[in-house]
């Protein structure tokens, strides 16, 4: 008993020297002691011992796997070893990702087991309405989470895969703030507008006199981004010729300036994104498949607004914050169920376009099913006639013509008359520079 009392002790006093927040609970989930950064966190009035860790925790009268989500104590019990989720949980700041690790421990002297559960909060996201930053809870956002928290404090190469407009960049800046090297820059490299001849200067930069027009020498993103990290947005955009200078600084870590021998040495870590189904492009013999294994040292697939659709009501109103009407919104419930049923194959960008439309619509502060409508039916092709009749095969009528076809003729005379740079356009067109160039690039004018 003594042995006991003595080993209790000590794990207590070690406990307590600990900055992150540890509690000690036995197989009935009762929290036999919690150490100071604990009751700090989660405990307002400090009685947390006695209590059940779900009780605190979650607020809930059930254990977690009863609840819905997945125990780590039912885990670690079933393992008999170290197991590790991700939890909301609430806090003295309310309900936040908590990343969780728990191991279990067997008396010296035999009794029953302890279980030693150490929880690191996760900043990078948020089960509730905020107006920045990762938004969810659905068990898909929850899944990309948990990949998040596991990479994130490796030096891993990661690729980000998931369709357009899903939050990849916010994925990124993510993992990057959960980093060894968040105190250092993340560079963002936009590669699906840069072209070929552009790419390589941009990247690795370039001494004066490498190129007609090159007045000065010039630092490269690479170069930018040291001892941070590397963002490769729409990286399978990016020219195969260029290729395999990238991959050259993934496997050596060493790079030369367009129009020097000198070698030079990078410390990135590298992050990669793309809509595009990269193996279909390998069989294609459009992307290289030694690239890719280097990209994709531990991929993440980010969910569809689809997958996700719960989402929306948490997402809502913090985009509703970030719009330019200058007035504060509200959605009312109705309109939030409208959005949750829609088709919103543009997902959380999408939803944004169509919130922002709703703002300045609404006159009273109130976004309404009226308002909400009248947002989406811009993103809505105009019906489209029946088959074309004999006569008229092959030539398109008036009544067939697109949505999408009207657009692109106002893009074609608005892009031929502006004489400013592409970022005034885009700016006049309340889109992103990356976006317009992706238009204009369809439309047959990259320029």
């Amino acid at each position: 008993m003594k042995q006991s009392v003595k080993e209790w002790d000590r794990l207590v006093a070690y406990l307590e020297a600990l900055p992150e927040p540890h509690i000690v609970f036995d197989s009935q989930y009762r929290i036999l002691a919690a150490n100071r950064a604990y009751r700090r966190a989660f405990a307002s009035d400090g009685s947390v011992v006695g209590h059940t860790c779900y009780e605190v925790s979650h607020h809930t009268t059930v254990p977690c796997d009863m609840a819905g989500e997945s125990c780590p104590m039912a885990k670690a019990r079933e393992s008999g070893q170290r197991e590790r989720v991700l939890h909301l949980h609430h806090t003295a700041q309310g309900e936040s990702y908590v990343d969780i690790e728990i191991v279990p421990l067997q008396h010296a002297s035999g009794g029953a087991t302890w279980y030693v559960e150490k929880m690191a909060p996760l900043r990078i996201a948020l089960g509730r309405p905020a107006r920045q930053g990762l938004i969810g809870r659905a068990p898909s956002f929850v899944r990309m989470l948990e990949m998040v928290a596991r990479v994130a404090p490796s030096s891993a190469s990661v690729l980000l895969l998931g369709e357009s407009g899903t939050g990849k960049e916010l994925v990124a800046h993510a993992i990057h703030e959960a980093s060894k090297r968040a105190e250092q820059p993340i560079v963002a490299v936009d590669c699906a507008s840069l072209t070929e001849s552009l790419f390589e200067s941009e990247l690795f930069g370039h001494e004066r006199g490498a190129f007609t027009g090159a007045l000065q020498s010039r630092i490269g993103l690479v170069e930018s981004a040291s001892g941070g990290t590397l963002f490769l947005d729409e990286v399978g955009d990016i020219p195969l010729p260029m290729q395999v200078k990238l991959l050259r600084l993934l496997e050596s870590g060493t790079y030369r300036r367009v129009g020097s021998t000198d070698v030079r040495r990078a410390d990135v870590r590298v992050i990669a994104a793309t809509h595009r189904d990269l193996r279909a492009m390998i069989a294609e013999g459009t992307f290289r498949e030694d690239l890719y294994f280097r990209l994709s040292a531990f991929p993440i697939q980010v969910p569809p607004l689809r997958e996700r659709s719960s989402d929306i009501a948490l997402i809502a109103p913090s985009l509703l914050q970030r719009t330019g009407s200058g007035k504060p919104l509200q959605i009312t419930a109705d309109a939030m169920a409208l959005l949750q049923a829609h088709p919103l194959p543009g997902n959380v960008r999408q939803l944004r376009n169509v919130l922002e439309r709703a703002g300045l619509l609404a006159d009273a502060g109130t976004v309404g099913v009226a308002e909400v409508r009248q947002a989406l039916a811009f993103d809505t092709p105009l019906p489209t006639a029946g088959p074309p009749s004999a006569a008229g095969a092959g030539v398109q009528s008036p009544a067939s013509t697109t949505l999408q076809a009207i657009t692109d003729a106002a893009l074609q005379a608005i892009a031929a008359s502006h004489q400013g740079s592409r970022a005034e356009l885009a700016q006049q067109l309340g889109m992103s520079e990356r976006t317009l160039y992706r238009k204009l690039q369809h439309l047959g004018r990259p320029d």
